[in-house]
């Protein structure tokens, strides 16, 4: 008897574990479900891309003999929901049981796991093995630990994995170049060519699909120049490793106003749907450097992030929900303000890195980090608002690396799972890493007065709030001794402009 397989929309690779042994007397279910579009306010382009993507590689399993039942989202009879669409299959088909790799979010494993009791037929959820780290591995290296720092995890895995090692040592005498890796941009940075994929019929198809159910929607649909096979995405891999990876290093921290890309790879939203595999691509980097063609602080640090931190954060998200998803350490509701959603604000900085969503879904992670993020910390902006915002707007989001990375890293949610301390800043780190201070009418030097920078009396204001909870932390007490030189009437000063800004923000006026 055949095999019902269900196939996710970042589960495009035909190496992935739900497809192991099919054959041709098997049905693999691909469809596009509103449920799964609507749940958050996805970003044209990234339901464009994924649905593209995910239509080519039916076609792909097709022309290799296999049996694809494809639901298309304007398909009359869609359920609209991954239960519905696998009832319906196996209404239409006799199976003997199902088969699907675990999904990257917690709610739907939940539901794939009660489907052998609703559905009465036998389930079987494979590991994903796309990823160099399992859970159960990460439960392990976690088990015990007092700090779950990755720093020490990326370590193991680069021996395990033997990547840049040169027998049991690391490559060049130490593990991390970050230090390398932290350089503001020159005068004139500009962002190399990028590849424009030419649209398909499949993709065209698509493209007015989306333009009609989703055309009100945060983002611009189009251009699109997203690889939507895997062939295409190797191109761009390509393109990266051989042009773009040699300043990657240097410049991966830069931010320069109208440049959304400088020297990122531009590969996440590949990986993460499944049309690129981690272990290749560390591989294809590491071997530029074994070649002389890039230096070893870009290499490390690329790697760092693909094999160190994407594994990584995929471990916290597994190892802690389902509590993580509800933390709120510092207690932040603030709404988000409308400038998230393309609303007009006068702070350079973030206009940019919202402009770079808007037009492009994809902002690269300095500006997630350091300017949208930061500015969500210092504000206390809604801890779930903030969420749902990055998972919608980015191509790349999918729940167990977005989870933690908002909420963990960016406002610290967690209360230090992930850092050893929040990752607030004033404007002066946005003006040391970008061009952005020198088109804004606010003052990055000044902390009071009309023309202060918003981050500055924020930045002071969220640790004066928080002295409670953030006091006794290793990495602060210059902070707090900087803050008590300043006096109670410059304090007073400081906190009342804070109080100034955030009154702005509310009436959309920052």
């Amino acid at each position: 008897m055949s095999v019902l397989r269900l196939v996710l929309g970042d589960q495009l690779s035909p190496d992935i574990s739900s497809l192991r042994g099919v054959t041709n007397k098997d049905v693999i279910l691909i469809c596009e479900v509103m449920a799964e579009a609507v749940y958050v306010p996805h970003h044209p382009k990234k339901i464009a891309f994924l649905f593209s993507a995910m239509r080519h590689f039916a076609e792909e399993l097709r022309r290799n003999g296999l049996n694809v039942r494809y639901i298309s989202l304007d398909d009359a009879d869609n359920s609209h929901s991954f239960e519905g669409e696998v009832r319906r299959a196996l209404d239409a088909v006799s199976v003997s049981k199902i088969v699907v790799t675990e999904p990257g979010e917690y709610r739907l494993l939940k539901i794939f796991e009660g489907w052998a009791d609703q559905l009465g037929i036998p389930v079987d959820i494979r590991t994903d093995d796309r990823f160099l780290c399992t859970i159960d591995e990460f439960k392990i290296w976690a088990k015990d630990r007092r700090q779950l720092r990755m720093e020490y995890f990326y370590r193991e895995m680069r021996a395990r994995h033997r990547l840049l090692m040169d027998g049991d040592t690391p490559a060049g005498g130490q593990w991390n170049f970050d230090r390398e890796n932290r350089k503001s941009p020159p005068r004139g940075l500009r962002s190399p060519k990028r590849i424009s994929h030419q649209k398909d019929q499949i993709t065209k198809d698509v493209l007015d699909l989306v333009r009609k159910r989703f055309s009100n929607n945060f983002g611009q649909l189009e251009p699109f120049h997203y690889a939507v096979t895997r062939q295409q995405a190797l191109m761009e891999l390509e393109h990266f490793i051989n042009l773009l990876l040699p300043n990657f290093g240097d410049y991966q921290d830069a931010m320069v106003k109208g440049e959304a890309y400088l020297y990122h790879s531009l590969i996440s939203s590949y990986l993460n749907a499944g049309l690129l595999l981690p272990l290749e691509i560390c591989q294809m980097a590491e071997a530029s450097y074994r070649a002389g063609r890039a230096p070893l602080n870009a290499v490390e640090g690329f790697i760092r992030q693909i094999l160190g931190w994407r594994e990584y954060v995929r471990g916290i998200y597994w190892v802690k929900m389902p509590e993580y998803a509800t933390m709120n350490f510092l207690n932040a509701r603030e709404p988000l303000p409308d400038f998230y959603w393309g609303g007009k604000t006068k702070m350079t900085c973030m206009a940019e890195a919202i402009a770079h969503t808007r037009e492009h879904a994809y902002s690269h992670h300095i500006q997630r980090l350091m300017v949208t993020g930061n500015f969500a910390l210092l504000a206390g902006l809604d801890v779930q608002q903030v969420q749902e915002w990055y998972l919608a707007v980015y191509s790349d989001a999918y729940e167990w690396v977005e989870m933690p990375n908002t909420l963990g890293m960016a406002l610290f949610a967690d209360g230090g799972i992930m850092g050893s301390k929040p990752y607030a800043a004033s404007g002066k780190y946005i003006q040391k890493m970008s061009n952005f201070c020198h088109h804004c009418p606010y003052n990055p030097a000044e902390t009071t007065g009309d023309n202060a920078c918003p981050f500055n009396s924020l930045y002071w204001d969220f640790m004066a709030r928080h002295r409670s909870r953030l006091s006794q932390n290793h990495r602060l007490p210059y902070v707090y001794a900087t803050w008590d030189k300043f006096g109670p009437e410059k304090q007073a000063s400081i906190r009342s402009k804070a109080g100034e800004v955030l009154d702005a923000m509310r009436r959309g006026q920052l």
